[in-house]
């Protein structure tokens, strides 16, 4: 379809529309996310009508950008790009023959579906898909109809300002609105699991704010700008991030130092729940978010689990917890992570990590043990040296 005034991208609202009297305020979530995601594009006119949020281009923007923008906001299940006319059926047969000209040049069978949304129409949808089905057989005579599964699907939409013109809906993000449902803390490593954790939450509706703990000299600066580069291209689904860099290494050096090394893992990640519940603290937040998978590593254990969840002073949100290898790989691909999370720059995971991990740990020999550390000198001085790298809405990722 051509750039212009009639130009118009239809967002379809998924559950926001079962969500009674607090409907408003994820509409108004959903719009305030889509202007902010879609700044720099040029300027538009936004408004909710009958579950569908309408975007219209002001002047020149590119709307084939702003599009792709779409696929990726949560809160919005289908979306379209429509042409907007008047409420006749010869002008919808006209914008529909003109329109989709190059579409029906490149198609074999075609059907019409049309949704009569504003009852007043004098036609309906039946009458009004048959004439167009009818009008546009004629105009295209080489294409052919299949009602059961044509190449090019023209739909006709009748609402309350005009009718719409478009093919087939492409399939939106779905979830709700990031920050419809409050603000979490995510731990980001550089591995395959945290960002699609993150990823999953967000589609829930949080607001994230990522923290990495990051053990220079012992892990590289290229490490930490991996990480960074997956908070990036997260920010088109979870909007703009600050990422919190943790300075972890006295931590670490603290804990080979004073501990039996097969609790190292396990102390380790309860001081990460700790510094982490500090971050959520003095952000408002109302979670920790993990990348954890039930038996994947040894410190995925429930018991393992109990142990480092114990110290948190949030409830800790594990999405990927009954997920296999298999499936988290095939998010992290979809989703654009796989290929930088791969990257040979390891985390603070795999440093001073045990030859034999305790698998199933206890609270109270995991304290004896901590109570060889100033627990909380070490968590205040880390908090207190944490660097902020904020990102906004990464247009490389458009």
């Amino acid at each position: 379809m051509n750039n212009n005034a009639s130009d118009i991208i239809l967002l379809k609202m998924g559950e926001i529309v079962l969500k009674g009297n607090n409907r408003r305020f994820f509409e108004d979530k959903l719009r305030a996310n889509a202007r902010r995601a879609l700044r720099g594009l040029g300027e538009f006119n936004m408004y909710a009508m009958q579950s569908t949020i309408y975007i219209e281009p002001v002047g020149e923007c590119d709307m084939d950008a702003a599009f792709e923008t779409m696929k990726k906001l949560f809160g919005v299940a289908a979306l379209a790009r429509a042409v907007a006319c008047d409420k006749d059926k010869d002008a919808i047969l006209e914008t529909a023959r003109t329109h989709l000209a190059a579409d029906f040049a490149a198609a074999r069978t075609f059907k019409v579906e049309c949704r009569r949304a504003d009852k007043s129409f004098p036609m309906t949808s039946i009458e009004l898909a048959q004439y167009v089905g009818g009008e546009l057989h004629e105009a295209f005579p080489h294409i052919g109809v299949d009602v059961h599964n044509p190449e090019l699907t023209v739909t006709v939409e009748v609402r309350d300002f005009a009718a719409y013109v478009h093919t087939a809906t492409c399939p939106g993000a779905g979830g709700m609105p990031v920050s419809s449902n409050g603000r979490a803390v995510t731990l980001l490593s550089g591995g395959i699991d945290s960002p699609v954790a993150s990823y999953m939450i967000a589609k829930r509706g949080v607001a994230l704010i990522p923290v990495h703990f990051f053990s220079f000299p012992y892990t590289s600066m290229q490490a930490k700008e991996k990480v960074i580069e997956l908070a990036r291209i997260l920010t088109p689904w979870c909007g703009r991030l600050m990422v919190e860099v943790v300075p972890f290494t006295k931590i670490q050096e603290g804990i080979r130092r004073g501990c039996p090394e097969e609790l190292f893992t396990i102390i380790m990640r309860r001081f990460m729940m700790k510094i982490s519940s500090m971050v959520a603290e003095a952000n408002g937040c109302g979670a920790l978010v993990t990348g954890e998978n039930l038996g994947q590593v040894a410190s995925q254990t429930m018991e393992a689990m109990a142990v480092t969840e114990e110290c948190a002073t949030f409830p800790v949100l594990r999405p990927l917890i009954g997920f296999d290898k298999e499936e988290i790989v095939k998010k992290a691909r979809e989703i654009g992570t796989f290929e930088t999370s791969i990257l040979p720059y390891e985390d603070c995971c795999t440093v001073f990590t045990p030859r034999h991990p305790r698998t199933k740990p206890r609270l109270a020999e995991v304290l004896e043990a901590e109570a060889a550390l100033d627990v909380e000198g070490l968590c205040a001085e880390a908090f207190k040296n944490i660097e902020r790298v904020r990102l906004p809405v990464s247009e490389a990722s458009r």
